[in-house]
Order: structure tokens, then sequence, then C-alpha cells
């Protein structure tokens, strides 16, 4: 695929992720998502033949790889799970507050809407949070926590709650709550 096309495929995955992102996966049609890219519409089928879960699965697939990396980023940056943890709630309502409230979790809509309508974007959900508790479960392993695995999925738990009533709000007070918690959790 030449240069065009790679560009024409990211304006549809870009498209995509924020319509998903701020309206779930109802809220992100086809006509949409054709006319937030700006790409014709034989460029979404040539792309993603698989249709819209296709698109979808590969948008939050990405969207969970760049969190996940920044993340990571952090990660070798902040000495200890705790503080990695504030660092990642920090970002992550940086965020949604600079969307305005729309930008959460680019996984938990659709996670909500379709994981028990469609095997293939649970997969993909899956897969994703599975990454992120790899992470935190690595990092608390590294700390010596002997419970790393248990208290990786209650971290992303807490984290994952937190977005939501920090979204439903339109307020930081449940992130930084949930950082005050989780740091005396640790």
């Amino acid at each position: 695929m030449g240069q065009k096309g790679e560009e024409t495929r990211g304006r549809l995955l870009d498209a995509t992720q924020e319509l998903i992102e701020s309206g779930g996966y109802f809220g992100a049609g086809l006509n949409q998502v054709i006319a937030a890219s700006g790409a014709p519409r034989g460029s979404l089928y040539f792309h993603f033949p698989g249709g819209k879960d296709q698109l979808v699965g590969e948008s939050v697939r990405r969207a969970g790889r760049e969190i996940g990396g920044a993340v990571r980023d952090l990660a070798e940056t902040v000495p200890d799970t705790a503080g990695l943890v504030v660092a990642v709630l920090a970002l992550l309502g940086d965020r949604l507050e600079a969307s305005g409230w729309r930008k959460g979790c680019p996984v938990a809509t659709v996670a909500l809407e379709m994981a028990a309508t469609s095997d293939p974007l649970q997969g993909v959900c899956s897969e994703v949070y599975g990454s992120w508790e790899d992470t935190l479960r690595d990092r608390l392993a590294a700390d010596g926590h002997p419970e790393a695995d248990d208290v990786a999925v209650t971290v992303l738990a807490l984290i994952e709650g937190a977005l939501l009533l920090a979204r439903a709000h339109r307020s930081r007070e449940p992130l930084d709550r949930v950082a005050r918690r989780i740091v005396a959790l640790l």
C-alpha cells in the first residue's frame, strides 16, 4: 500500500476512534466516519473489507497501543507502581478534560456495548485490557508485590471506574480520589 493509501487508512482510523470515544459503537456510523475522515466511501471498504466491526476493532486496538505505550513510557520514568498509577491517572485526566469530557477510555464504551454480541470486538477489548493488565502486573512484580495479578486487575478496574465517574461528573475529583486510594493500597 502506498503512502496515500496509508494516510487514508489512518484518517479512517482516527475518525473512528474519535467517534467511538465520544459516542460509542453506535455513534460511529459508517457515514459519520466517512464524513469525519474525508475519505471516499470506496476507501473504507477497500481498507476494511470486514466492515464496521473490523474498522472499530482496529481502531480500538490502535488506541489501546497508544495508551499502553504512554503507560510503558511513564513506567520507565516513575520509581514505583503507586507513582506510575498516579501519573497514568493524571495523563488520562488531562486527556479527558482536554476533550471536553468526551475521551475517557478508548476501549470501555465498545466493551460495554458490544462484548456480549460481537465475539471479534469482545476479543479486541479483552486483548487491549489484557495488555494493560500485563504492564501493571509486571511493574507490581518488579516492585516485589506478592499478589501482582490480582492487584493489577484491581488497579485497572479502579482506573476504569474513575474515568467513568470523572466523565459523568465532568470533574477530575474521582480521578484524584482514586489516585489517593491506590497510593494507600500499594
